[in-house]
C-alpha cells in the first residue's frame, strides 16, 4: 500500500485537495452539494477532459501543443459543413469526418516540427494564429445553427428527477469522455508505441540511441492529440447545439493548467491519465465553486496562470538539476544536446 501510495503521489494529493475543496463548497454554499450540480460538472467537464487526455500524450512525448481548441473549432465547421454534402449524415460518419480532419490538423504541426527542427510550442503558436486566422476569414465569425437533428438533439444516458422538479441528466458528451479517457490509458500504459513514447519524452537523445523513430514520436503523440481535438469539438457542438467559431478560443490554457496540474510534466517522461482527469476536475471545481459564490471570473484566470507558472517553474528546476547527471547532454535551452556535440 506505501509503495502504491508513494508511486502515485500526485493523484492522491489530488483526490484529497478535491474531497477538502468539496466540503468547503459545500458549507459555503447549498448547491455545490447536489446531483444535478455533479451531473453538470461531468457533462461540462467531458470536453475538457477529451482534450486533456489528447494533450497529455504530447507531454509525456515531451511536447506542447496550444493550437488543439482552434484545431477543434476548425473541425466543428468544416465538419458540418461536410454533413449538409453529403445530406445530413449521422453519428458514425460525424465522428469519422470529424476524426480525420483533427488528426490531419495534428499532423501538420507534427510535420512541422520534425521537419524543420521547430521548438513544438513555437510551432503551434504560429499553428494556433494561422487556423484561427484562416477560421474568422473565411466564416466571417458566423455561427451555424442548422445542424443535422441527430446532432442537436440531446442523448440522455442517465437522468433522474429532483426534489425541486428539475432533471439531473449525464448525457453523450460524458460516455465519450470516458471511451476517450480508456483508450489513452490503455495506449501510453499497455502499448510499446506507449512505453516508447514515455522514454523518449524523459531523455530524447537514450530513445534515439535505442533506435526509437523520432519522427513516428511525435506524429504519434500530436496525432493522438488531433484525433481527440476532432472527437471533442464534435462533442462540443452536439452539448451547445450549434457551433460558434470562437466558441473554444482560450480553452487551451485552462486544459494545459489542468493537465499538468494533473502531474503531466513540462519537459516529457511523465503524466497518468487518472491524475490527467483529477487535474480537469479540480480545475472544473474550482470555476464552479467560484461562481456559485459569487466570484469574479477573472479570479479564475489568474488561478489558471498561477498553475501554468508554477508548472513551469518546477520543469525548469529539474532540468537544472538533471543537467551534471546527465554529464551535460541538455544544451542551455533545456533541449537535448546533439550526440558528439561540444559544449
Amino acid at each position: 500500500m506505501r509503495k502504491l501510495l508513494l508511486s502515485h503521489t500526485t493523484e492522491c494529493v489530488l483526490i484529497a485537495v478535491i474531497i477538502a475543496m468539496s466540503i468547503f463548497l459545500a458549507v459555503a454554499t447549498d448547491r455545490f452539494l447536489t446531483l444535478g450540480n455533479a451531473f453538470d460538472l461531468l457533462n461540462i467537464s467531458a470536453v475538457n477532459i477529451i482534450f486533456a487526455v489528447g494533450l497529455l500524450v504530447v507531454l509525456i512525448a515531451g511536447g506542447i501543443d496550444i493550437s488543439f481548441a482552434v484545431a477543434a473549432s476548425i473541425v466543428q465547421y468544416l465538419t458540418v459543413l461536410a454533413l449538409e454534402r453529403i445530406g445530413g449524415g449521422g453519428w458514425t460518419s460525424g465522428f469519422l469526418i470529424a476524426a480525420s480532419i483533427g488528426i490531419v490538423l495534428g499532423l501538420i504541426n507534427a510535420f512541422l516540427i520534425h521537419r524543420f527542427r521547430i521548438i513544438s510550442i513555437v510551432a503551434t503558436i504560429a499553428t494556433f494564429n494561422v487556423y484561427f486566422g484562416l477560421l474568422m476569414f473565411f466564416t466571417k465569425g458566423v455561427s451555424l445553427y442548422n445542424l443535422p437533428d441527430w446532432l442537436t438533439t440531446r442523448v440522455i444516458i442517465y437522468e433522474r428527477e429532483m426534489a425541486d422538479g428539475s432533471w439531473a441528466e449525464i448525457t453523450l458528451p460524458v460516455v465519450v469522455m470516458a471511451v476517450c479517457t480508456l483508450a489513452t490509458w490503455l495506449f501510453i500504459t499497455r502499448t510499446t508505441t506507449g512505453r516508447q513514447l514515455y522514454a523518449f519524452g524523459d531523455n530524447p537523445d537514450g530513445a534515439r540511441r535505442f533506435g526509437i523513430n523520432i519522427g513516428a514520436m511525435q506524429f504519434i503523440a500530436f496525432g493522438w492529440l488531433g484525433l481527440m481535438a476532432g472527437i471533442a469539438g464534435l462533442m462540443q457542438a452536439h452539448y451547445a447545439q450549434e457551433v460558434v467559431p470562437n466558441a473554444l478560443y482560450g480553452r487551451e490554457l485552462d486544459v494545459l493548467a489542468a493537465t499538468v496540474l494533473g502531474g503531466a510534466r513540462l519537459g516529457g517522461g511523465k503524466g497518468s491519465v487518472l491524475g490527467c482527469v483529477l487535474g480537469v476536475l479540480l480545475v472544473s471545481i474550482t470555476q464552479n465553486g467560484l461562481n456559485l459564490m459569487g466570484v469574479s471570473p477573472f479570479a479564475f484566470k489568474m488561478i489558471v496562470g498561477a498553475i501554468i507558472l508554477v508548472a513551469i517553474t518546477l520543469s525548469s528546476a529539474r532540468i537544472g538539476a538533471l543537467a551534471p547527471v546527465l554529464g551535460g547532454r541538455i544544451s542551455t535551452d533545456g533541449q537535448p544536446a546533439a550526440s558528439g556535440e561540444k559544449r
